[in-house]
């Protein structure tokens, strides 16, 4: 079944309306037609709307409503990702797969051995790409939410941004065994958010991981072996999901 996000006001009582490029691809490309069932999500309140279509306007595809499901596809903990910037289109890959692996948030961070460097002109047009990067890969793996894809942050507004957070762990190459890793991960309750730090290709710094440890972030290992930057954030993400979902 094919799924579309709206806007929150784009759904109302039984009615569902959906515009903007949604409605070519309706249209012109899936050639669906009245009578046929999708599915709709608000990218807000974790629902799954069960809707028909009912006619199409020249900018608008209405739907009616035939049932909510509210069980649910998203993870019962919200995970964070501070990610690092990667060399060339690596990014694009890390959002792709971890918003297909349960994601609730995106944080790209500017740290000491990140090659890659944006100005104000290009971090907005890699926002733009990277955001709709996470909309095709939610409706794709048919998520309840649009995990966001925040502005760029220095690792020290990073740290601070995931103060808030209940379990903050950062993947490092000296931290303690297997065994320590998953005493934490074990220790995750349902409802609690999780940050997780991922450096780039030449990994965080000594001060970074300095700055974490000293923050309460929790250096973890992944195995012994050394991961790609990509890799990292995907196998810490597939730890969680094994110990989170139901």
């Amino acid at each position: 079944m094919y799924q579309f996000f709206v806007k929150e006001e784009q759904i109302k009582d039984n009615r569902i309306v959906i515009q903007g490029s949604d409605v070519n691809h309706i249209k012109n490309v899936l050639r669906m037609q009245p009578g046929e069932e999708i599915a709709v999500s608000n990218g807000v309140d974790g629902k799954e709307y069960r809707c028909e279509i009912a006619e199409f306007t020249e900018n608008e595809v209405i739907c009616t409503l035939r049932f909510i499901k509210e069980d649910g596809v998203e993870l019962p903990c919200k995970v964070y990702l501070f990610q690092g910037l990667p060399k060339a289109d690596k990014m694009e890959l890390i959002i792709q797969k971890t918003v297909e692996l349960g994601i609730f948030e995106i944080i790209p961070v500017a740290t000491k051995r990140a090659v890659v460097k944006l100005d104000a002109k290009k971090e907005k047009s890699k926002l733009e790409r990277w955001n709709n990067i996470s909309e095709a890969a939610a409706k794709q793996s048919k998520r309840a939410i649009v995990p966001k894809v925040s502005e760029v942050m220095t690792m020290k507004e990073a740290i601070h941004y995931a103060k808030a957070l209940d379990v903050k762990l950062i993947p490092y190459e000296l931290a303690e065994g297997m065994g320590r890793t998953r005493e934490l991960i074990d220790g995750i309750k349902p409802g609690e958010s999780v940050a997780i730090f991922i450096g780039p290709e030449g990994g965080f710094s000594e001060d970074e991981i300095e700055l974490a440890k000293s923050n309460g972030v929790e250096p973890i290992t992944l195995g012994k072996r050394i991961l790609r930057t990509e890799t990292a954030g995907f196998t810490t993400l597939a730890f969680l999901n094994y110990h989170l979902e139901p």
